[in-house]
């Protein structure tokens, strides 16, 4: 294998090593509690089942069941051309635990869920990855194992709240604003945060001597083209002087900024906190591609992304389009389900001008859009782009005092209850939707039944089915029936849907670009897109990461 696979190599650490060299002898080892003899993978330095310090590293017998696969088309990794099948096994001794795997000596058309695998290694430098097969001989595919949870239980779980007080009842959403966007403005970023943050200012009838908090996701650089700096660039040039501010990735999505700006104000932290999200993906690329700008220095893979991207998994795609592939073996779901939620959001584009693909698509233009990872195609995937967006969350008590209609948080839904790691976590809906979902509804005595508008998360189609049904707006298995026709999530529908275009055709904002739609649709004021008699709406942010869900509404 040549050298210049190494920047696909893991970190290899001394906790992680007896893993990245087992093949050297030819002979899986995954980390082994001694107290429970439960599997733990990724190592860890106590069992998550039963808090056990005391671990080994066991032999195993390097068999599998084949859990899920992708078949990549477009994504490519140095050494390995495109196409290849990234996949995901359940390992034979504990079925719980799954290896993300890249799979070998093998025809895409053959594969299906359940086969028995078999553990090949293929070494490069000092690491020994993992890859799979399937046995010989042709044995039946088997039963996938069931999540410790069931899709539709996870309510049983959420923790009751610990006072009848709410903070959400504490602050209004003030103002909205949102920069130009488009694809390659080639455009300083915090000009394009700036340009956000004064539109908000103005919309909520503010001046910037009123904004005393900054919140913003994520924090940091400018490296990827998903960052203008954070708080520390923004408050370099609007000199706010904030008694609070806040920025991070590990929040409850891109819209765990306006949580923490939400908590933040009930506190007396701030009265008005501006809340921001910048991207510009598309002309960071143009600037590698140009030779502008450097491409990011290669290195050892650390983190969770250590255990996929070495096998070719790259993207979110390849881990939610596994799920996608298990949601449709279980329940029945095709890709024309996943094609009348990008058909619907270009409807809604066409309305919008803001919105960067505004022509409209039907499902043949779907289903022959090229491939991305399978059963993804085109269609399926969001619009990197570049823009800004801002929201500012105020104290209830100043609701009399804006330019513009309040919208009140009547819920906010941020429990945990799946896991983290993205291959070890739900298998037929995306990872981080369930727990916060049911989370939600204990926190209100509103019910889906009540919601007039819908702004999901969809970083790819398939977001979208996950919260449908997580938020039970159809049942566990049932979108299929639900989205056919496309007739359910129209304007018109029972459930009008990412009536902004969503992240599919009018740009990817990471969520935020949905909040801020939903606060123009219960005002009012979404013009020729709007939803006749708005009166409450439910933004999901996220998912695959931890993630959230936010129930607003607007007094009667």
């Amino acid at each position: 294998m040549p050298d210049e696979l190494a920047h696909l190599l893991p970190l290899v650490l001394p906790e992680t090593e007896f893993f990245w060299t087992s093949g050297r002898d030819g002979r899986l080892r995954v980390q082994s509690c001694r107290s429970c003899s439960a599997l733990i993978h990724p190592p860890k330095p106590r069992c998550p089942d039963c808090s056990g310090a005391d671990t080994e590293n066991r032999v195993l017998s390097g068999r599998a069941i084949l859990f899920g696969f992708t078949v990549n088309e477009r994504f490519a990794i140095p050494g390995v051309s495109a196409p290849y099948v990234v996949a995901e096994v359940a390992l034979d001794e504990d079925p719980s635990v799954r290896l993300t795997t890249r799979l070998v000596e093998c025809e895409p058309r053959d594969l299906r869920l359940g086969m028995p695998m078999e553990v090949v290694f293929e070494n490069v430098e000092d690491v020994w990855l993992p890859l799979f097969r399937p046995i010989a001989g042709g044995l039946e595919p088997v039963e996938l194992p069931e999540d410790t949870i069931a899709p539709g239980d996870y309510a049983k779980h959420v923790r009751p709240m610990l006072s009848t007080k709410k903070f959400e009842d504490d602050v209004v959403l003030s103002g909205i604003g949102s920069s130009r966007m488009g694809r390659r403005l080639m455009a300083d970023p915090l000009e394009l945060t700036i340009e956000a943050c004064e539109r908000a200012v103005a919309d909520a009838g503010l001046s910037f001597d009123d904004i005393d908090g900054l919140s913003t996701y994520p924090a940091g650089g400018v490296e990827t083209g998903h960052s203008e700096g954070g708080v520390t660039a923004v408050e370099s040039v609007l000199r706010i002087k904030p008694t609070w501010y806040n920025g991070g990735g590990e929040t409850f999505g891109p819209g765990g900024s306006v949580v923490a700006a939400m908590l933040a104000v009930s506190a007396g932290l701030a009265r008005h906190v501006l809340c921001f999200r910048t991207v510009w993906q598309s002309t960071h690329d143009q600037l590698i591609r140009d030779g502008s700008l450097a491409q990011p220095g290669m290195s050892r893979i650390s983190g969770q992304m250590g255990w996929s991207m070495p096998f070719g998994a790259t993207s979110a795609a390849h881990t939610l389009a596994q799920t996608a592939h298990r949601h449709f073996s279980r329940y029945g779901t095709t890709r024309e389900t996943l094609g009348w939620v990008a058909i619907n959001q270009r409807a809604n584009a066409a309305l919008n001008p803001t919105a960067i693909y505004r022509d409209l698509i039907t499902m043949d233009d779907y289903l022959g859009a090229r491939a991305i990872t399978s059963p993804f195609g085109l269609y399926d995937c969001d619009v990197p782009c570049d823009g800004a967006v801002a929201v500012i969350v105020s104290a209830a008590d100043t609701a009399g005092d804006l330019a513009g209609t309040p919208v009140r948080v009547e819920a906010v839904g941020t429990q945990i209850l799946e896991r983290l790691e993205w291959d070890q976590s739900t298998s037929t809906h995306e990872p981080q939707v369930l727990g916060p979902a049911a989370h939600l509804w204990s926190r209100t005595d509103l019910r889906p039944g009540d919601v007039d508008v819908a702004e999901l998360y969809d970083g790819f189609t398939f977001n979208c089915v996950s919260w449908i049904e997580a938020l039970g707006f159809c049942g566990i298995g049932e979108a299929k029936d639900f989205l056919d026709g496309g007739k359910n999530i129209a304007r018109d529908g029972v459930l009008p849907l990412n009536t902004n275009g969503g992240q599919l055709s009018h740009g990817r904002t990471h969520g935020m670009g949905l909040l801020v739609e939903a606060v123009s649709q219960l005002r009012g004021e979404a013009g020729d897109r709007q939803v006749l008699g708005a009166r409450v709406g439910v933004v999901s942010s996220g998912g695959l990461t931890p993630s959230g869900a936010m129930l607003l509404r607007v007094d009667q």
